[in-house]
């Protein structure tokens, strides 16, 4: 190495290590940011629609049996159609033993399924009742429980009247008061296997 090469690697060292020992100016957060932020472009979506949720086939087959049990509805229900039913409500279809009403009565089957229709109107109520019953017969339910409630009475008299329509109803009782009794109705329903 010559003597000029050692002068000038002398001078750039000290001239680096001035530099290192000088502070940096200070720079703002905002001014950062605006540097940072010129690069980037801003993305455009509005035209693409969010995706639709996906409907699992568990759920479209459920949502179709509502839909069919409101259709059918109406046509087992039919509200011109009055029973003749005892005051403590109780029915037992034709060819079913007589004793199931007060098996029913005793509280000797527990209902699996509860269906509250307090509040309903009478077309709600009607299209609930056959979506319940829909859904019992494909679980292979044999025995629910009605609320009805107190209230007016509206629906108290007529459910009686369109439990009877149905061909699956095996026997219904007013329900035991552990299960809601003058507001409530136990409906024993065939099961097919």
């Amino acid at each position: 190495m010559s003597w000029r090469e050692i002068k000038k690697e002398l001078k750039l060292a000290a001239s680096s290590k001035s530099q290192a020992e000088q502070p940096a100016p200070e720079v703002d957060d905002a001014t950062l940011f605006r540097q940072q932020a010129q690069v980037t472009k801003r993305i455009h979506n509005d035209t693409v629609p969010p995706p639709k949720p996906q409907l699992k086939k568990r759920q479209t087959n459920s949502i179709k049996d509502t839909v069919n049990a409101s259709r059918e509805a109406g046509f087992y229900f039919s509200d011109t159609f009055e029973a003749n039913l005892p005051v403590p409500l109780k029915y037992v279809a034709e060819g079913e033993n007589s004793y199931l009403a007060k098996q029913l009565r005793r509280g000797d089957f527990a209902p699996e399924v509860l269906l509250d229709l307090h509040g309903f109107t009478q077309l709600n109520a009607k299209r609930e009742l056959a979506a319940m019953l829909k859904t019992c017969e494909r679980e292979q339910i044999d025995c629910c429980c009605i609320m009805h409630g107190f209230g007016e009475g509206v629906l108290k008299q007529r459910i009686p009247h369109w439990l009877v329509q149905h061909p699956l109803v095996r026997a219904f009782h007013q329900a035991p008061r552990e299960w809601g009794g003058d507001a409530a109705i136990l409906v024993l329903l065939k099961v097919t296997v």
